[in-house]
């Protein structure tokens, strides 16, 4: 994992501490730069048209491309993080610096963090002879949710709590 002045090591949680995260990664501050980190923070793993669209409703006008210079700035700095699931859109999120992986639903793309068992940076490594040095792993699960199992499947893989399957 990246590691430095620019990787914020908490998540912005609201227009104050997206203010302090810009300045301590040497951003100017800017309204568009700002209601981005607000918006991802509310809505983590969004796409650039879902965060184009939050922010509009902020700010009015504000372009597609000046979305993605945001988001571009802002990752190259670390204070977001930027996932591409295959097939699908990239996705953006403001949980940077620790080492977790994602979890995909392959019908509505629903995307959720998942946290590495294992706590160490990255968790998986390559065998030592591949003579690679690695900053970065990257884990993405992939399945259905609970919304899009279809009825009855779910309690068949995750049975209730004190019930053993047989």
């Amino acid at each position: 994992m990246r590691e430095g002045p620019g990787v914020a090591h908490h998540l912005v949680d609201s227009d104050e501490t997206a203010l302090t995260a810009l300045r301590a990664a040497g951003l100017r501050v800017t309204a568009p730069r700002r209601a981005v980190l607000v918006w991802l923070a509310k809505h983590p793993h969004s796409t650039v048209d879902a965060i184009s669209a939050g922010v509009r409703e902020v700010l009015g006008t504000v372009s597609t491309q000046a979305v993605y210079d945001v988001l571009r700035i802002c990752t190259a700095t670390g204070l977001l993080r930027q996932i591409e699931p295959a097939g699908h859109p990239a996705r953006f999120e403001c949980r940077v610096g620790d080492n977790h992986h994602h979890v995909v639903c392959r019908r509505c793309q629903r995307t959720e963090d998942v946290d590495c068992a294992v706590a160490a940076q990255p968790c998986l490594e390559p065998p030592d002879d591949r003579r690679f040095v690695v900053d970065e792993a990257e884990v993405v699960f992939w399945g259905l949710c609970q919304d899009c199992v279809p009825a009855g499947q779910l309690a068949d893989v995750y049975p209730p709590q004190g019930e053993i399957r047989q």
